[in-house]
């Protein structure tokens, strides 16, 4: 079974009467409905819809587990404890180091089913801590064949819709439940359809160049790489101008290689054919 061992992830524990109706009402996922032993995608935004801190979270015996970037827990710590108030909730940094991550025919079954994956046809699980031994590039590889895109890697914080990493198709997003921090805002974006970034599968026939780079259609920007796995990467592009661009037959370029895209199939999207330019 290919595993790896993610050093950079850190736990945090959410326990006490009010857990479930705290969480629920802050983030973006639908904590009521989480099932147990899953790992479902969420995150807290701005007032203006976009990411400010993301994470996995699942169930316990104790509450609620959030698995989040290392870099990221003390503020994400910090911000869920400036909405506690007087909720009987305790909030408090678990001492595993890292998370395992496993996939594969030989898969641990007692792990936590990851629903990024699932969603996307992939059986993936999660463990706290562990000693998995070291096959980052394997995991980055496995991202970018599903469409998974991780905060700091693929986009940055406060930068990004729910929508432009796709939570709205994997679970990481309720448009049923009420209102949270920047609900309104992903909740208009939903039902007017206005998403014009969305995560993209670029690929080329040579080894495609550093994350940052710059992706163009006739000399405008698209977009910029993220996680690059060889001659196949993710991005999250401009889809309006991705899909004039390729109805017009014009290359799309990282840098100066000739790429081609692909929405995830998965996801059930499409390029539009026409560019909107505003915004």
């Amino acid at each position: 079974m290919p595993s790896t061992l993610l050093p950079d992830r850190a736990l945090i524990q959410v326990s006490g009467a009010d857990a479930e109706h705290f969480l629920h009402n802050l983030v973006t996922t639908d904590i009521a409905g989480l099932p147990q032993g899953e790992a479902w995608p969420g995150a807290l935004l701005t007032p203006q819809g976009k990411i400010l801190l993301d994470f996995l979270i699942s169930r316990d015996s104790e509450g609620f587990l959030i698995d989040t970037a290392r870099e990221q827990s003390e503020a994400l710590i910090k911000r869920l404890s400036m909405y506690k108030l007087r909720a009987a909730v305790v909030i408090a940094a678990r001492e595993e180091h890292g998370v395992s991550v496993g996939w594969g025919e030989d898969i641990d079954e007692e792990g936590l089913v990851d629903h990024r994956f699932a969603v996307a046809g992939i059986r993936v699980t999660r463990r706290p801590g562990g000693a998995a031994p070291a096959n980052l590039q394997g995991y980055d590889a496995l991202r970018v064949l599903a469409g998974i895109a991780e905060s700091g890697r693929d986009f940055a914080l406060q930068d990004a819709f729910p929508h432009d990493v796709l939570f709205d198709l994997m679970g990481g997003v309720s448009f049923k439940k009420g209102c949270y921090v920047g609900q309104e805002v992903v909740s208009r974006m939903q039902h007017r359809g206005t998403a014009r970034r969305r995560i993209v599968l670029v690929s080329a026939d040579t080894t495609l160049p550093s994350p940052g780079t710059e992706l163009t259609a006739e000399g405008k920007p698209v977009g910029t790489l993220g996680t690059v796995a060889g001659a196949r990467a993710l991005a999250i592009l401009r889809i309006d101008r991705v899909g004039e661009a390729l109805a017009n037959g014009t290359p799309i370029l990282a840098g100066e290689t000739v790429v081609s895209v692909a929405l995830p199939a998965w996801s059930g999207l499409a390029f539009p054919a026409t560019s909107t330019e505003e915004g």
